[in-house]
């Protein structure tokens, strides 16, 4: 399993990253500063680093410097997290040798893309381009949907709503989940919205007598039926 450490001082933002990588596949390690992140890598070497620029102790920036010139953590891929804005700033964390610098506040659906794309530059045989459970198939690359066989199409909601779906099946996810997974953070739309994309991914991907892989938990949400992922 890939894994990915967080070294960031601000704890809402620590769980909401950690939620939503984990919600991805990903295994998830947590520190607040830099020392401990260095410490971390030394112990135990992540497959990514996601650092935020302001930490107690060491900065981010001074411990991505370290990690650079080390031979042992100088290919570690790193994402730089800053409130830091300005050209000067982001020429500053891209020159110590961070392979991507996200600028907050940001959405987790593109922070999650970033990790992807410097995952599959960085080891490409760590990032899945395909997911597939109970005769459905899922191509990120290509954006196709197949079930036993025959092309299912969807539109770009229902899409990352089933890809997100499927990454774990049989867990639940609110509609305000699914909002944030699916439509980002940034996004101002009602929780019905929810329920009637749903109902187009489920009339998409169900033919006559096949059963439903999206299971509705009352009070609860929606998730990828196990049982049927192991079919």
């Amino acid at each position: 399993m890939t894994r990915i450490l967080i070294a960031e001082d601000e704890e809402p933002l620590r769980l909401l990253l950690s939620y939503n990588l984990e919600a991805e596949g990903f295994a998830v390690e947590v520190v607040s500063t830099g020392d401990d992140a260095a410490l971390s890598v030394r112990e135990a070497p992540p497959d990514l680093l996601i650092l935020d620029w302001m930490l107690p102790g060491v900065s981010g920036l001074e411990l991505c410097r370290r990690l650079r010139q080390d031979p042992a953590s100088a290919r570690l891929p790193v994402i730089m997290l800053t409130a830091r804005g300005s050209e000067g700033d982001r020429i500053r964390g891209l020159a110590v040798g961070a392979d991507d610098y996200v600028v907050k506040p940001f959405s987790v659906p593109e922070l999650i893309a970033r990790v992807h794309a410097v995952l599959r530059r960085a080891s490409p045989d760590l990032v899945s381009t395909r997911l597939q459970a109970g005769g459905i198939e899922l191509d990120r690359e290509t954006h196709r949907v197949r079930r036993a066989g025959r092309d299912i199409h969807l539109g770009p909601i229902e899409f990352r709503l089933l890809d997100f779906l499927m990454r774990t099946p049989g867990r639940v996810y609110t509609r305000e989940q699914l909002l944030d997974g699916v439509w980002g953070r940034d996004v101002y739309v009602d929780d019905r919205t929810v329920d009637v994309h749903v109902g187009r991914l489920r009339r998409s991907l169900n033919g006559p007598e096949e059963p439903d892989p999206i299971r509705t938990v009352r009070g609860a949400g929606y998730s990828f039926d196990e049982r049927f992922a192991d079919r």
